[in-house]
């Protein structure tokens, strides 16, 4: 047996994971005493950073008393579920982050759910003890029961539970117990998870992440299945669709800290990077160059909404952006599936569009995200959820699994705003001085659900949800109820207009800032879209009047993130990205066409 132990974090977001494998790292002195690291070593692109969530998962070893471990940190929203179900493969058991308030959410119950089904021993992490009314003995048994409601063997329901804070750094078996530091958890790892095993035999590794570099191209990760892999030996590579490529492994390398170290060899049991193959994808196979054998391939739950993604064709294309054509676009897309294995791309009839399938709003929003940080205009349309049919021919839809924590004089109006989306309200509880209301509702029904409950309940309620089931039809879902206020003309919208103008809706734009014919640029009180002309100065004359110039006082913008203004648009709206700006824009500008277009569809 090889001294090696394999784990996975998996846990809700914000309770701790990045935070926990930042102790880890430093209990386990990686650094040197002169080097100097910041907070969530792992979380090391702008994204994770800003937003405070693992997007994308990570290899990290530490050794400890001669056991090497090697650590995966998984992203816990269930939109990037896609990430944590290939990682998981490369896993013997699972760290189970809980944080001691809140207790397992929905998105743990999705991914725990996936480790049990695969086998792995849990250990159970308790987190943030130190937070005022904290209830670690109640989680500890709620853990126990979701465990059961899973599915779990005898042998992991009993596991290991620690208690302690990441961020003041301690564990301990007793949470009224505090201690120095946290190797009882190291420890604890090393008693109750399984050694990886060595399996003799012709070696076999699956794909199942990607890595690269601009000095040696792709670069595929994996857990050594069976047998040995060594530098300069020929394989096979199995692909998905049957066909065996011969290929040579150029380097091997093996996760030590935060780094890579070069080997000649890895044995079965260890994760290691493999340079020099071309071709792969997640989840081809590496096999023996005479007799290959495949792995079982990666399944991974289907997407359950697509958005349509086209390029910038607004008055404003190509001043922000440096990637502006359907080339540039289509590639980058297509590169993104390579090693987002839970998003889809599809051709339309038209050349400079197409569509994108992923797991929920957050899965496209950092797509699209990323995509505008590296320089790329384009335009998304509004999200649409994926339908199926039954046997029988009746329609289904995607129905998640809705949580919501919220101050009890505000449960009645949540309550109310879930309902009127076709949710259904299952479970209603007090926990600690929040309500603790859970619902079924469809995934259309979260579509610009967040901001009407943030609204609701001035800021306060807490939401998560993560698909459940595909259910039969629940009937059409009230839109959003005001119309658009669209501007007339291209310029800089005046002061004076705008304050003249207030009474109609409220403003997304400021005086000043530049917007084109047919942009969106306010909601309007009324049901139905109004075109205004916001650039029109005041008509000036040589007589000055006392008290007939007023102040103009202007209610500032309103602010849409990237997400909430995916969720805002309408069916006849794209949102234009670029760079530096967000803008919402009617797909035809013309306001005749639009006109034309509203009567062949009555």
């Amino acid at each position: 047996m090889q001294n090696i132990r394999n784990i996975a974090i998996i846990a809700h977001v914000d309770h701790g994971k990045t935070t926990l494998v930042d102790k880890i790292i430093h209990a386990s002195k990686l650094f040197s005493e002169h080097q100097h690291f910041d907070d969530l070593i792992l979380d090391n692109n702008d994204l994770e950073r800003e937003r405070g969530i693992t997007i994308v998962s990570k290899n990290v070893s530490v050794r400890y008393k001669d056991v090497k471990i090697n650590i995966i940190d998984t992203p816990g929203h269930a939109d990037f579920g896609g990430e944590v179900e290939r990682v998981l493969k490369m896993a013997d058991g699972v760290l189970l982050l809980v944080d001691a308030f809140e207790g397992a959410m929905p998105q743990t119950r999705f991914v725990l759910g996936k480790a049990i089904d695969l086998g792995l021993k849990p250990i159970v992490v308790v987190n943030k003890v130190d937070k005022e009314n904290c209830r670690p003995d109640e989680v500890h048994e709620q853990v126990f029961d979701l465990m059961f409601n899973l599915g779990a063997t005898e042998d992991q329901l009993d596991f290991v539970t620690l208690y302690g804070s990441s961020k003041q750094g301690w564990m301990s078996t007793d949470w009224k117990q505090k201690t120095e530091d946290i190797t009882p958890l190291l420890d604890a790892v090393i008693a109750s998870i399984p050694p990886a095993p060595f399996y003799e035999g012709t070696p076999q590794m699956q794909v199942t992440s990607l890595d690269y570099s601009s000095f040696v191209g792709r670069i595929a990760i994996g857990r050594v299945q069976r047998g040995t892999l060594t530098e300069g030996s020929n394989m096979s590579l199995m692909k998905a669709d049957g066909t065996i490529k011969k290929v040579k492994i150029k380097e091997l390398q093996v996760f030590e800290g935060l780094g890579k170290a070069k080997v000649p060899s890895v044995s079965a049991g260890e994760i290691c990077a493999v340079t020099g193959i071309e071709g792969f994808d997640i989840g081809d196979t590496l096999a023996d160059f005479e007799n290959p054998e495949a792995l079982e391939r990666i399944s991974i739950d289907e997407p359950t909404m697509n958005m349509l993604f086209t390029i910038n064709n607004s008055p404003f294309f190509g001043k922000e952006g440096k990637f502006v054509t359907s080339r540039h676009l289509r590639d980058r897309l297509y590169k993104e599936t390579e090693k987002n294995l839970a998003l889809r791309v599809k051709e339309t009839d038209r050349e400079d569009s197409f569509l994108v399938y992923g797991r929920g709003i957050l899965h496209l929003s950092v797509l699209i995200e990323t995509m505008r940080r590296e320089g790329y205009e384009l335009q998304v349309g509004q999200p649409q959820v994926l339908y199926k049919e039954d046997d029988n021919g009746n329609r289904l839809e995607p129905i998640e699994h809705l949580v919501v924590d919220v101050p009890e004089e505000t449960a009645g109006k949540v309550i109310e705003l879930v309902t009127m989306r076709k949710g259904e309200l299952t479970i209603m509880e007090p926990k600690g001085d929040l309500q603790h209301l859970e619902f079924n509702i469809p995934s259309r029904g979260l579509i610009g659900l967040r901001n009407n409950v943030l609204t609701a309940t001035a800021g306060e309620a807490i939401m998560n949800h993560r698909f459940q089931s595909y259910e039969p039809f629940k009937g059409p879902i009230p839109g959003r109820i005001s119309g658009s206020l669209i501007s007339m003309d291209t310029g800089a919208g005046t002061a004076y207009t705008i304050d003249k103008m207030q009474d109609r809706g409220e403003f997304f734009v400021d005086p000043g800032e530049e917007v084109y014919a047919g942009q969106v640029i306010g909601e309007h009180t009324r049901p139905n879209d109004l075109t205004i002309n916001i650039q029109k100065g005041k008509k000036l004359t040589n007589m000055r009047a006392s008290g007939s110039d007023e102040n103009v006082k202007i209610v500032p913008k309103r602010q849409f993130s990237l997400e909430d203004a995916m969720e805002y648009i309408q069916k006849d709206e794209y949102l234009e990205v670029t760079p530096k700006s967000i803008r919402m824009r009617k797909i035809l500008l013309d306001e005749n066409e639009r006109l034309r277009s509203a009567k062949k569809i009555d």
